[in-house]
């Protein structure tokens, strides 16, 4: 491994650090990027992109997904990881040389922060920092950090089944040449956890080689490049591993999940790793991410699939009757208890109890539910007998459980209870890559329901849907779809079929200047326009005017396509934002558009 020239000696430790085990959720703030994009320009002159002078490519991540398939299939999986780790360490060397030139004039952790951030700008995925501890002089160092959106799980996903070994090669080299460019001595990062192998994020632990031990040795064997014996080509008769055929747009079956991405798949993996058990499984995640849909999944999946899958939504029973409605009661037990109630718990037994929203439960209602849980036993209420029920249960929530005991609210006996195997799901803006078989699924479905024969979407709708932030995730994608399929004439469902309650659309956060630079961009020109002080209406309309000379050709129908074109641009083709710049409605907007044949309608 090559090391740097040392720079002067120094010592980092960082402020926010946490323990070894800390989660996504408590790591440290990298600082702003800014002086980094700046250094990022487009040239549309002569195609040259370039940072910090330096020439760099905008690759299709697909494509290289592909490459890094056939690149496995031809050459073989160690031989393939060994030259892709090797090209993420020259990438890593020469964006810590860069480091010391961008911020030489920083502290050595502004300094450092380049790596995760140039990580995360070059698309490489987020990068968040656990813990970091260095000192140059002393020529120490240690490093964790957690990636989440990486490029090549989710392309090693999309062509192979979740395994057992990391496949992040490319990064995991990309820090150690940063980092031993940086420290100026060899320095190792090495994957401890990876969503290749079925995790919900990436780990990374990086420290001086000599450090590692023997158990480094074989990470170190793909950084150092293959000698003359030919340690790096393909051995002899060895045939490439088997691919696992994984089609672009993956449907489940009737209430099945449906989608494709890294982040679906690491939690199907662990649907079906725990579905086999009688575990009880928590899941987490936001409203809307589809944990019941997971939930029966896992029903399916387990021994239990032929016996009764009971669903309670614990948010939506009073505290007066949470326990009859759990455990039954019997005849005479309350008033208007005419006869005798099975409950929840009796009418699952045998097979899966799902209690959605259980964060929700009273203090008093999470007692009665423990007792339950852990003996075994319910007895109905108004009643001595006891009986014993084979349940398994599947809890959900959307709130942090661990911050409501904290707060007092949630019983950290039943907490434990519930969490013996949890699994995030990850909310649907974290994985796009699920938005066009579920944008598909949902059309097929309401299609159906409907009676319609809608062949799909514009373009201007897939880019509105591809933009938007779903707050809502997939419930709210597939009440939207619903509403586009009720609202269209036909053919193609057009983005004003689908955004019609208010629903706020992403704009890019940086354009390009005249120079090619990434500046930041303004998504909210209406907005923007209000919040700056008007000119008085005649100094607006000499300025509009000005230079023009009336009865020289110059006609009102020409002023009026000009101001269109004007809004148009302001609004990035935004429609609904450009009717606003104007100060009409949308639908005045579209019918001068088309009237002056400055907008085709939707096929």
């Amino acid at each position: 491994m090559r090391t740097g020239q040392r720079t002067p000696a120094a010592t980092l430790k960082a402020t926010t650090e946490g323990p070894a085990g800390a989660r996504p959720g408590g790591t440290q703030a990298l600082p702003d990027p800014t002086d980094l994009i700046a250094r990022l320009k487009f040239s549309t002159r002569d195609g040259v992109i370039t940072m910090d002078g330096r020439r760099m490519l905008l690759l299709h991540a697909q494509a290289f997904g592909l490459l890094r398939r056939e690149m496995i299939e031809t050459l073989g999986l160690e031989s393939t990881r060994g030259l892709l780790t090797r090209m993420g360490y020259q990438a890593g060397v020469l964006d810590a040389r860069m480091a010391l030139s961008v911020r030489s004039t920083t502290s050595l952790e502004a300094m450092f922060s380049v790596g995760p951030q140039m990580h995360s700008l070059e698309g490489g995925g987020l990068s968040r920092p656990v813990r970091v501890e260095f000192d140059r002089a002393r020529g120490t160092h240690y490093g964790e950090f957690v990636w989440t959106h990486q490029l090549e799980d989710e392309e090693h996903l999309r062509h192979f089944p979740v395994g057992s070994e990391p496949s992040c090669w490319m990064q995991i080299g990309y820090a150690s040449g940063y980092s031993t460019e940086f420290m100026g001595r060899p320095v190792l990062y090495r994957e401890v956890e990876c969503q290749s192998t079925g995790q919900s994020h990436c780990r990374i632990v990086g420290k001086p080689v000599e450090e590692w031990g023997e158990e480094a040795l074989v990470d170190l064997a793909y950084v150092v490049p293959p000698g003359p014996a030919g340690a790096g080509r393909l051995a002899a008769g060895a045939a490439p591993p088997a691919r696992a055929a994984l089609p672009e747009r993956v449907e489940g079956g009737p209430g099945r999940p449906v989608g494709a991405s890294a982040g679906f798949k690491a939690v199907m993996h662990k649907v079906q790793v725990v579905a086999s058990t009688n575990a009880t499984v928590l899941f987490l995640g936001e409203s809307g991410v589809g944990k019941e849909v997971f939930a029966r999944t896992l029903h399916e999946f387990s021994d239990r699939a032929t016996k009764p899958f009971v669903a309670v939504n614990c948010a939506a029973i009073p505290e007066a009757l949470i326990e009859s409605e759990l455990f039954g009661a019997e005849r005479g037990a309350y008033t208007g208890a005419v006869q005798s109630r099975r409950g929840r718990f009796e009418r699952a037994d045998g097979g899966t109890l799902f209690l959605d929203e259980i964060g929700t439960l009273s203090l008093g209602a999470q007692g009665i539910l423990l007792r339950a849980l852990q003996e075994g036993e319910i007895e109905r209420l108004g009643d001595s007998q006891t009986r014993r029920v084979d349940v398994r249960i599947v809890a959900a929530t959307n709130v942090d459980l661990r911050e409501e005991v904290r707060a007092g609210r949630f019983r950290e006996d039943l907490y434990f209870r519930l969490n013996v195997f949890p699994v995030r799901i990850p909310s649907l803006r974290d994985r796009r890559e699920d938005l066009p078989p579920l944008i598909a699924h949902f059309l097929q479905k309401y299609n159906r329901v409907h009676r319609r024969q809608l062949g799909g979407f514009t373009q201007r709708a897939i880019d509105a849907m591809l933009s938007y932030d779903w707050p809502g995730n997939i419930r709210e994608l597939e009440n939207i779809v619903e509403r586009g399929v009720i609202l269209t004439p036909g053919p193609m469902i057009d983005s004003c079929h689908l955004f019609t309650s208010g629903e706020e659309l992403g704009a890019p956060r940086f354009a390009l200047d005249r120079e090619g630079r990434l500046v930041p961009s303004d998504g909210t020109p209406a907005d923007a326009e209000a919040q700056q002080p008007s000119p008085p209406q005649d100094q607006r309309i000499d300025s509009l005017v000005k230079g023009v000379e009336l009865g020289e050709g110059i006609s009102l129908d020409d002023v009026e396509i000009m101001l269109l074109r004007k809004a148009l641009d302001r609004a990035q083709g935004n429609i609904s934002a450009a009717a606003r710049l104007l100060g009409i409605t949308r639908p005045q907007m579209a019918y001068r558009l088309k009237s002056r044949g400055l907008l085709q309608s939707p096929e």
